[in-house]
């Protein structure tokens, strides 16, 4: 890595991934000189350690990014509509942790284990893919380099996390209550939108962000356009039913594969193990396999369950599971924004 230091902005430092972004740039020791902590009004003032020092939480404005060399952002799309580009005006360089600028077509979407060489094509913003996405083209690669893909068939099964800290604290509490038998109105989940609510508390709900004209939802739809736009492969069929299930942290899949040759599975499972940032767990016979629980706090893709399909020569299942807030955000943000000092920046 380079020995040049930064000027670093983190965009939503008080939310749950920009807590994990600014204890990762302490943990890896990204170079950093400063560190400018943003989020909205209502949080601004708050402190936050970094370093063992308290650095205040400021508001975000377009000023606040004069200087800034990196700005991570982690506040919500029409947070970073309204501030990305003005970050790039004044010379910084914006890794995207949302939906923003995902599918427009001159923004990278970037997984270094992946698709590293894209961050050479940015013009300014990068952007990082949706966690569920992450992990799950994470596996695939290897697989896609080795036998070709055709076609993806993939339900998640995701924490409540991914909804953000009120979304938790709605976990907690709809939890206690029904334990105790009190009564509780859903306020949070299924989406933060003016739609009816659903309890998550021992339930799994079939929706994850709003449903489009087609009855998928957004987050579906997104896994099926950035798999395509990250592998640069628009022929592979993509098709995903995502569910939220009362788990704190750790995205989980059933990920089923159509190769274009045939597989061979013990193969596989060594082409994982050789893969960067991915870790088999895979002995049946052990009841080996990834959860949510382990890989919680953890920065690798886990994988096991991998076997070939009963009917298809070329079909193969796997279990997929990996922090949603480190892998699926935090973490591969500070992997881009690592890659980018240490192989693409002039």
């Amino acid at each position: 890595m380079s020995t040049q230091t930064y000027h670093v902005a983190v965009v939503g430092a008080t939310g749950a991934v920009g807590q994990q972004m600014v204890k990762l740039l302490e943990e890896r020791q990204f170079p950093i000189h400063k560190l400018t902590l943003l989020a909205s009004r209502r949080s601004a003032g708050k402190q936050v350690s970094f370093k063992g020092e308290q650095i205040t939480v400021q508001e975000t404005t377009p000023d606040a990014f004069e200087e800034v060399d990196i700005a991570l952002f982690s506040a919500g799309g029409s947070v970073s509509k309204q501030f990305a580009k003005e970050a790039v005006k004044r010379g910084a360089l914006v890794i995207d942790n949302t939906n923003a600028f995902r599918m427009e077509p001159d923004v990278p979407l970037v997984v270094p284990e992946v698709n590293m060489g894209d961050i050479a094509k940015h013009q300014g913003i990068i952007s990082n893919p949706n966690c569920s996405t992450i992990q799950m083209v994470v596996a695939l690669k290897p697989i896609k380099d080795k036998y070709g893909l055709k076609r993806i068939i993939v339900s998640t099964y995701q924490a409540v996390s991914g909804a953000g800290n009120v979304a938790l604290e709605e976990l907690k509490e709809q939890s206690a209550k029904v334990l105790n038998g009190e009564a509780f109105t859903p306020e949070v989940l299924p989406v933060a939108k003016d739609k009816k609510k659903f309890q998550i508390a021992f339930n799994a709900i079939p929706q994850i962000d709003l449903f489009q004209e087609n009855d998928y939802t957004l987050e579906e739809m997104k896994m099926v356009r950035e798999t395509k736009k990250i592998m640069h492969d628009d022929t592979i069929e993509v098709v995903a039913t995502c569910v939220r299930i009362p788990v704190f942290t750790g995205h989980s899949e059933s990920v089923y594969v159509e190769t274009e040759q045939e597989v061979n599975v013990e193969e596989v499972r060594q082409l994982l193990r050789e893969a960067p940032g991915v870790i088999v767990e895979d002995n049946p016979a052990e009841q080996e396999y990834p959860l949510a629980t382990r890989a919680a706090g953890r920065p690798e893709v886990f994988v096991g369950r991998i076997r070939r399909d009963l009917d298809r020569p070329n079909g193969l299942h796997m279990w997929v599971v990996s922090d949603n807030l480190l892998k699926g955000a935090a973490y591969n943000s500070i992997q881009i924004a690592e890659a980018y000092i240490s192989k693409f920046k002039s």
